[in-house]
């Protein structure tokens, strides 16, 4: 995209690693997931590449890439293997996976200054997404290291920090030039249609789910038993 420098894509592009390296600390299997996570996105990055997710005709592409992604949660959720690999995942590193959601909102801001994204989509707009960063530490430190804070709020964070996601992920549709937007006219929602920015629709952003529900499993199960 020639209106972003290549600083910007390369904080990107660290922004996504960093996401992936506290994906494999949270998990023993760490090749395996390794080769699926860079083959994702390889496929994914060469679609963008290739012009493949700029296309906003009835169904967007890059809409359809992400649909991938949460389907791929689903089929964890709802195997037998799928289950027995989240089980095996350890949800203290798993929320320190959404520190990601910093780096991506400093990310977010600068596309806005180079208007490529809208403002609704920034800190300084509707999106408050950098909340669940922040809290993050605070909540691996006091909630699994020193046990101070208890697995009903723990649950509360979650659940609040996926309403999050979802309002900056609604935002985010509805600013994009599909044939259905409703927001952002004048500056919609362009960046995540390119390299490497279409990493955080199809990646990041399902990572960051996918880590809550696992830690909301394990608290339940805990509750249960």
């Amino acid at each position: 995209m020639t209106e972003t420098p290549f600083w910007l894509e390369l904080l990107f592009g660290l922004t996504t690693l960093f996401s992936l390296i506290l994906m494999l600390r949270s998990t023993l299997k760490t090749k395996p997931v390794l080769l699926i996570i860079l083959l994702w996105l390889a496929i994914t990055g060469i679609a963008a590449l290739s012009g493949f997710t700029q296309a906003t005709s009835l169904p967007p592409r890059m809409l359809f890439l992400a649909l991938i992604a949460f389907a791929g949660i689903v089929l964890l959720f709802a195997t037998k293997k799928g289950r027995t690999f989240i089980d095996g995942l350890d949800p203290a590193k798993l929320t320190l996976v959404h520190t990601v959601r910093i780096p991506v909102e400093i990310v977010l801001f600068l596309l806005f200054t180079f208007g490529t994204i809208p403002e609704l989509m920034t800190f300084e707009g509707r999106n408050f997404d950098i909340l669940s960063g922040l809290s993050a530490p605070l909540i691996y430190y006091f909630g699994y290291r020193k046990k101070s804070i208890g697995p009903k709020l723990l649950i509360i964070w979650n659940f609040i920090c996926i309403g999050l996601l979802v309002n900056i992920v609604t935002h985010a549709i509805l600013a994009a030039p599909f044939p259905f937007q409703q927001l952002a006219f004048d500056q919609p929602n362009r960046a995540v249609l390119y390299f490497p920015f279409v990493w955080l629709p199809v990646f990041i952003v399902p990572l960051v789910l996918f880590a809550h529900l696992v830690c909301l499993r394990n608290l339940f199960r805990k509750a249960v038993y």
